[in-house]
């Protein structure tokens, strides 16, 4: 039997009624930055050592149409067809291992390569919505989190309705 191939991202979904982030903290003079989402999918996600661009799309695709949003009538439907906005969210912390009573973070992507990554991702989503006849209808939106920063994140679930997936 073959070894099983690493992980070279990490996503975890969460159905949202709204969700908040902060993108900027308050400064001197100056009051916070947030970016805010009403019902659709908060999309955690982290990059590990080994993922490159074509894996992007793939994720995208993935993430954008598996059936995880509940519609008005119960049934399981995509974020494009429920439709729904997305709030994407840089989350290294997907990428620790426990060693001892500490987290390590070593198969985590480099930073610079990790940002890379994550706009192309942030851009395919806003490509893949945009292009798609009734989230523009409905004026569905994506907003993101900045990579490699510290963020408040405020969640109002129907769940809590959370799900993991690797690629």
């Amino acid at each position: 039997m073959a070894a099983a191939r690493p992980a070279l991202a990490r996503a975890l979904l969460q159905q949202c009624v709204s969700a908040r982030l902060q993108v900027k903290p308050p400064e001197r003079g100056s009051e916070a930055e947030w970016v805010e989402i009403q019902r659709g999918l908060v999309i955690y996600i982290c990059f590990f050592k080994g993922a490159d661009e074509d894996l992007v799309p793939k994720i995208v695709n993935m993430l954008l149409n598996v059936k995880l949003s509940e519609n008005e009538s119960g049934e399981y439907v995509s974020v494009l067809d429920l439709p729904g906005n997305v709030l994407i969210i840089p989350q290294a912390t997907l990428g620790g291992k426990p060693k001892g009573r500490k987290m390590q973070y070593h198969a985590n992507i480099e930073k610079e390569k990790g940002l890379e990554l994550y706009s192309q991702f942030v851009t395919l989503c806003e490509k893949e919505l945009a292009a798609n006849a009734k989230c523009m209808e409905a004026g569905v939106l994506v907003k993101h989190g900045t990579y490699g920063n510290r963020q408040v994140l405020k969640l109002d679930t129907n769940g809590p309705y959370t799900h993991l997936i690797e690629f």
